[in-house]
């Protein structure tokens, strides 16, 4: 299997600005595509903003929503995929067939759409349906699933998508500096942003710290160890709907080390390049081969009423 070199993006986007945030995604795609990359991967509702949809009406919502694939979203991703001979991984509100609204992150390359996944454990808003299926795509001989954001903190989640074959796991979020009952966790004041010129260093402080890097990093390296994946992490950093996120996309290999990522106080993407071999050495590879599923397939199958509320939202815990 030849090496795949992965992209991975964090940029502050514009709420409900399609056109401004497709430029972004454009140029992003343009110069990482100079530097080599055959993917480039960006956060959940890249296309159209994230926390900002919470205080919509239905109507507004509905506003934002776009058929997949003949959206003009997805036609204009394809085109810059086409320009720069990518494969782009980007988010947005969806129209389903049935009327119903999705949260979608969807993969496109010149021909048009490759993959598409809906987010099974949305919370941002009570009219978007959940998602009912895993997704798992063959691309340039590899295998590569897609999980958004809060899909990633059900373990059971990843672990489906790694037994479904997957070698790589897109991992696009809009995430960290919110409260939380876990120690350290809480928002992060936009006026450090305005002025992060003046004074990166408080600004980073925050953004490193428990509020931000120190808390992805308590479980974000173990879904790909334990799974024997490359993870491809993607956030939003700067203003997101009024609240401040700290971005810190990266790209873990299977042994949970960080090959690459952004440290920039704004926009940004770092390239790896995946090896295949790495994940047959992976201790989650010999794991995976020592499972005994007869010991816990009724205890993990059994009958649960899902609680997706979170902190920021209905006062209960984000993680």
């Amino acid at each position: 299997m030849k090496n795949l070199k992965v992209a991975t993006a964090q940029f502050e986007n514009q709420s409900g600005d399609k056109a401004y945030n497709l430029k972004v995604i454009d140029g992003i795609c343009r110069d990482a595509a100079a530097k080599g990359a055959e993917i480039v991967a960006f956060h959940e509702c890249s296309v159209t903003g994230y926390t900002f949809a919470k205080d919509l009406t239905k109507n507004e919502l509905l506003e934002l929503l776009e058929y997949i694939p003949e959206g003009a979203s997805v036609i204009e991703l394809s085109a810059i995929a086409a320009r720069h001979g990518v494969l782009v991984c980007a988010g947005l509100f969806e129209r389903g067939a049935d009327g119903n609204i999705f949260k979608a992150y969807v993969c496109v390359d010149a021909n048009g759409l490759v993959a598409k996944y809906r987010k099974l454990h949305p919370f941002i808003h009570p009219d978007i349906m959940p998602g009912d299926g895993y997704c798992v795509f063959e691309w340039q001989g590899w295998k590569i699933g897609i999980l958004i954001c809060y899909d990633n903190n059900i373990i059971e989640n990843v672990r489906a998508t790694k037994l479904l074959g997957a070698d790589i796991i897109l991992m696009p979020h809009v995430t960290m500096c919110t409260p939380s009952t876990r120690p350290g966790a809480g928002f992060v004041d936009p006026k450090l942003w305005q002025n992060r010129e003046n004074d990166p260093t408080t600004l980073r402080e925050e953004f490193e710290g428990l509020k931000g890097r120190k808390w992805l990093m308590k479980w974000l390296p173990a879904r790909a160890y334990d799974n024997a994946v490359y993870c491809v992490f993607a956030n939003a950093v700067g203003m997101d709907g009024g609240q401040l996120k700290n971005g810190h996309s990266m790209i873990i290999d299977p042994f949970g080390d960080i090959l690459a990522e952004c440290t920039a106080l704004g926009d940004e993407f770092v390239i790896a390049t995946l090896q295949y071999d790495k994940i047959a050495l992976a201790g989650g590879t010999r794991y995976l081969k020592a499972r005994r599923p007869e010991l816990y397939r009724d205890i993990i199958g059994q009958t649960h009423r899902s609680d997706q509320q979170v902190s920021w939202l209905a006062g209960q815990n984000a993680e």
